[in-house]
């Protein structure tokens, strides 16, 4: 897995890239109440908002992580976003993306350095 500095996960499966936010960010936000997720098929360009969270605290944005095509999103979170305070780095994964440029994930932060970054 990698990190980034806006508190995003990313776990390399096959062709694709999984993307969601770390317990961490999760934590910060409180109670999520609505995601709003990309559209299959979008591409997408590194560091474009392409995600809305809002929780009781606050509304955040998340970035793309790397430029691409979005391939599948986690429509279970329209639904239910409280399952990102239950399982952010697992069950509750924002989309799937198809990277144009793999190279990209070399950018981010390996878990230990992650953990360092929020210290």
């Amino acid at each position: 897995m990698k990190f980034t500095e806006e508190h995003e996960w990313l776990r390399t499966e096959g062709d694709v890239v999984v993307v969601g936010i770390t317990a961490h960010a999760s934590e910060q936000l409180g109670d999520v109440v609505f995601v709003e997720l990309p559209e299959t098929g979008t591409e997408v360009t590194k560091d474009e908002e392409i995600c809305v969270i809002e929780s009781v605290k606050a509304a955040s944005d998340i970035l793309a992580p790397i430029d691409g095509e979005i391939t599948e999103v986690n429509d279970m979170l329209v639904e239910d976003p409280g399952k990102v305070n239950e399982d952010p780095m697992g069950d509750a994964w924002f989309f799937k993306i198809k990277p144009a440029d793999a190279s990209q994930m070399d950018d981010y932060m390996d878990e230990a350095a992650y953990n360092t970054f929020i210290g």
